[in-house]
């Protein structure tokens, strides 16, 4: 008996599921039975639809439809706070109850849970941070001394990548300023060592090595999780309150090179000039020598020969010696031939060099 109520009785009222409202007083405010028939009409589906949907009054159904819309959203929103996309440049630390996974997130659409856990992203790009330039605070000046007591305005630049995300994100709180001040640090540890020629001129890239090293020891010691790849040094030059007495000392430094250069080009051609000459006397004294020792090896055999013939007949040997000597002695020297014993009146003098040379006169005059 559908049409009777739970009392046991029928209905005082046509009712039924088309009746009155549960408890309702009247039937103005239900919905109502249709006109005609079991089947309900349209317009009555149309007016339950509005209330059930638009939460109207009393009516239990649009409080359902309230909390499943609430729980849709809260679920959307979830969805939503869940799934995160990592950038192809960047890499993604997922961090559960706040402790950071070991594993990270490649580029692409991922799913943590959230609220429990959270995602942080890391850049994989290569960063440039400049020192020096003054633009980046105001202690950022660049001014540094060298080691001999001379003050150098420098710039230069870090170029460095993250190589461990975990460490670059949670373990200290600024890397960027920390590479700044650690780069910094190194550059003055360094040219507080050089020299000032070698800072302007000499050795700018083996001090942009020695501050590489030493920055990426400073790094590694705190943890920063930054690699760096290259330091370039883009301007040095003195400060513009002694830009021109430094020129002055350049220039100074400019002649004095010149002028060593000069003395050594000078020192260099009295050097050559005297090897040459050493040269020429080393080959004179070698034959000096050569000569002297032939003569003396001749007289040697000379006097073996003449010690031979005088062996073989010594008195001839010691006349013809005799003659020999006397003809290089007297030959020349003025002879004057005196006959000796007593004469005949006439003086015994025969003047040699006279005769000699009126000899060749007449010889001369006939030949004339």
């Amino acid at each position: 008996m559908p049409w009777e109520d739970n009392r046991g009785g029928r209905r005082s009222r046509s009712g039924g599921p088309w009746g009155q409202a549960p408890g309702g007083g009247g039937g103005g405010n239900g919905p109502r039975r249709p006109s005609g028939g079991n089947t309900p009409n349209l317009e009555d589906i149309l007016a339950r639809g509005r209330q059930q949907f638009g939460g109207g009054g009393n009516i239990p159904g649009g409080s359902r439809w309230l909390v499943v819309g609430v729980v849709a959203a809260a679920l959307v929103f979830w969805g939503s706070q869940s799934i995160y996309t990592v950038a192809p440049n960047e890499v993604g630390v997922e961090l559960l109850f706040g402790q950071p996974k070991d594993e990270f997130s490649n580029p692409g659409l991922h799913f943590h849970w959230w609220p429990i856990e959270r995602v942080e992203r890391a850049s994989t790009t290569e960063n440039q941070t400049r020192v020096g330039t003054g633009t980046s605070s105001s202690s950022d000046s660049g001014l540094m001394l060298s080691g001999d007591q001379n003050i150098v305005n420098m710039s230069f630049s870090i170029l460095w990548r993250i190589a461990d995300p975990r460490l670059y994100l949670f373990e200290v709180r600024d890397p960027d300023e920390m590479v700044r001040q650690a780069a910094e640090s190194a550059m003055r540890e360094v040219v507080g060592r050089r020299t000032a020629q070698d800072v302007f001129r000499d050795d700018r890239t083996g001090i942009a090595l020695e501050v590489q090293q030493i920055t990426q020891t400073i790094l590694d010691s705190y943890g920063v999780g930054v690699t760096i790849s290259n330091i370039s040094i883009e301007n040095v030059a003195p400060p513009a309150e002694v830009a021109d007495a430094f020129d002055e000392v350049q220039r100074a430094l400019q002649d004095e090179d010149r002028f060593q250069e000069e003395a050594r080009q000078y020192a260099n051609t009295l050097l050559g000039s005297a090897r040459g000459q050493a040269a020429a006397i080393r080959e004179e004294a070698a034959a000096y020598r050569d000569r002297v020792v032939n003569e003396a090896e001749g007289q040697a055999a000379r006097f073996v020969a003449v010690y031979n013939e005088y062996r073989n007949a010594p008195e001839v040997t010691r006349q013809r010696i005799f003659l020999e000597m006397m003809e290089e002695v007297l030959g020349g020297t003025e002879k004057v031939l005196l006959e000796g014993g007593e004469g005949s009146g006439v003086i015994p003098y025969l003047p040699l060099p006279e005769l000699r040379s009126s000899g060749s006169t007449l010889q001369s005059g006939g030949n004339q």
